[in-house]
């Protein structure tokens, strides 16, 4: 009996050891993946939902074609405060602008108005930026209307 349990335990073959080490990398590598999109899920939801989150409403070009008004909405969790406003007719030649109200809090949750002093012309594409107290800013552009 015993020289056959022999037998039977000599003849098996296990698994080479680079095999075996292989397959730990990639289960290890696999492990890492699916725990960092975890993480990168959970962390995303989660500074998305706190502080300032504006986002840009309305843009009216008035017919005079001396001022832009745009309405911000914030949809974060704190109030910010708008400090600035900058609109140029390219992303990378932003000029600051007189805004009324000079400054203005947009509450958390609600929107605001904020008209900008800016002669524009007929159907150009415009950029703006606006920065607030905190790191949050709001850029976005616009072509203005035909006529």
């Amino acid at each position: 009996m015993y020289s056959l349990l022999k037998n039977i335990l000599a003849s098996k073959k296990a698994i080479s050891p680079i095999l075996a080490t292989l397959l730990l990398i990639v289960i290890a590598v696999a492990a890492v993946i699916v725990t960092y999109a975890w993480v990168m899920t959970f962390t995303g939801t989660q500074t998305q939902q706190a502080g300032v989150m504006l986002i840009k409403e309305n843009v009216s070009w008035h017919s005079s074609k001396s001022y832009i008004a745009v309405v911000i909405r914030n949809t974060g969790t704190s109030n910010g405060k708008i400090m600035g406003a900058y609109v140029g007719t390219t992303a990378t030649n932003l000029a600051s602008v007189t805004m009324n109200p000079t400054s203005g809090t947009v509450i958390a949750g609600s929107s605001a108005s904020f008209n900008l002093t800016q002669t524009w012309v007929i159907s150009t594409r415009y950029y703006f930026k606006f920065v607030t107290d905190t790191p949050a800013t709001l850029e976005f552009n616009e072509i203005s209307p035909a006529s």
